[in-house]
């Protein structure tokens, strides 16, 4: 298993060769992004309690030529620069590094190399939230699931298949019970409860926030959600994710 440094390093060496592939290092590009509003990113979901909805987290945006990328952040702003500057910087703050993963998946995306970049809206998440239930079932059976990440739909269907433990970082939710589960600490708990689990169903920001590679292990893992997508594809990682957008 690589540690964090090894990770980021690979991710960072496979993208900025990617980049040089295409001659876009090279190029006077611009890659500009922005932090979404609630209504830009999720509609008008029946459902209110989605981080991003409490202002727990924020989306920014990435959009280069034709492609467009996102990634969860709890340091959020816009920037605007070219593509060898987002790399030179990429692991300064958790608000570069996720500069860094909107732009990496805009340009994905815009290679046609990662697809679903652009978050599910209105009530997609709930869909989307079935359907990875009827997945897990089929390729697992009833298993013992660790949830990382707070996320209401799917906690709320994967409970009723399944046995589940929650790990969350938002201190407001630790302690809490949530559809019948408590929200356990995602640090303190982290090692119990993933020792306890069959599989793990990591959220991507996870690569946004530097604490990814904590997930990898001997375990079955699969990310879900858009911030993951072009990091999934340069790195080999299980990637589920059924309503988003290209």
């Amino acid at each position: 298993m690589k540690n964090k440094t090894e990770f980021y390093q690979e991710l960072l060496h496979k993208f900025t060769q990617l980049a040089k592939e295409h001659n876009l290092l090279g190029e006077n590009i611009t890659v500009s992004g922005k932090t979404l509003s609630d209504e830009e990113a999720l509609g008008n979901p029946e459902r209110r309690d989605y981080p991003l909805l409490t202002g727990k987290e924020s989306l920014m945006e990435a959009c280069f030529h034709n492609g467009r990328g996102q990634a969860f952040t709890d340091q959020p702003g816009p920037f605007e620069g070219s593509l060898s500057h987002i790399i030179d910087h990429a692991l300064e703050s958790n608000h570069s590094r996720a500069v860094f993963i909107a732009a990496l998946n805009a340009v994905t995306s815009h290679l046609k190399l990662s697809d679903k970049t652009i978050h599910c809206r209105n009530e997609e998440p709930e869909a989307c939230a079935g359907e990875l239930s009827r997945c897990l079932e089929e390729k697992h059976g009833k298993v013992k699931i660790a949830l990382v990440g707070y996320q209401p739909a799917m906690l709320e269907k994967l409970k009723d298949s399944f046995p589940i433990r929650v790990l969350d970082l938002d201190a407001d939710k630790i302690g809490t019970i949530r559809y019948g589960i408590e929200v356990e600490h995602g640090i303190e708990k982290r090692e119990e409860v993933l020792q306890w689990s069959d599989i793990i169903l990591c959220t991507g920001s996870t690569i946004a926030n530097g604490t990814l590679p904590d997930y990898l292990g001997e375990k079955p893992v699969y990310f879900f959600g858009t911030t993951i997508a072009g990091t999934a594809e340069l790195m080999g990682l299980n990637r589920l994710c059924f309503k988003a957008a290209s």
